[in-house]
């Protein structure tokens, strides 16, 4: 099993930054994968961004130019830097990792944006 826990959600103003971190735990080996979701209320779950084990990385279109996915493997951490937030990036964010035989999944925390 692996256990995915997020830290750094909150209350952010627009043009703000936070920065959301993801430690793992438990059998942490071979993660080839790790990325953040979001869901908006009356939306589907989507993918912001992941970051594979060789460093290559994938943003949605919304927010490409403005959040970064870093991943520090000696900390078993993947972390979304998140810049120039706007009112539409609000929602719950998920932690995701994945493997061959796994997929896991942390238990979110909420990003809210004020304008």
């Amino acid at each position: 099993q692996v256990q995915l826990v997020e830290s750094g959600g909150g209350l952010v103003q627009a043009g703000g930054s936070q920065r959301l971190s993801c430690a793992a735990s438990g059998s942490i080996f071979s993660l080839n994968v790790m990325g953040w979701y979001r869901q908006a209320p009356g939306k589907q779950r989507e993918l912001v961004a992941y970051i594979t084990s060789g460093g290559r990385t994938q943003y949605a279109d919304s927010v490409k130019g403005r959040f970064t996915i870093s991943r520090d493997n000696a900390k078993n951490t993947v972390y979304l830097q998140m810049n120039s937030l706007k009112p539409e990036d609000t929602a719950v964010y998920y932690c995701n990792a994945q493997r061959i035989g796994g997929v896991y999944w942390g238990q979110g925390t909420q990003v809210t944006v004020s304008s």
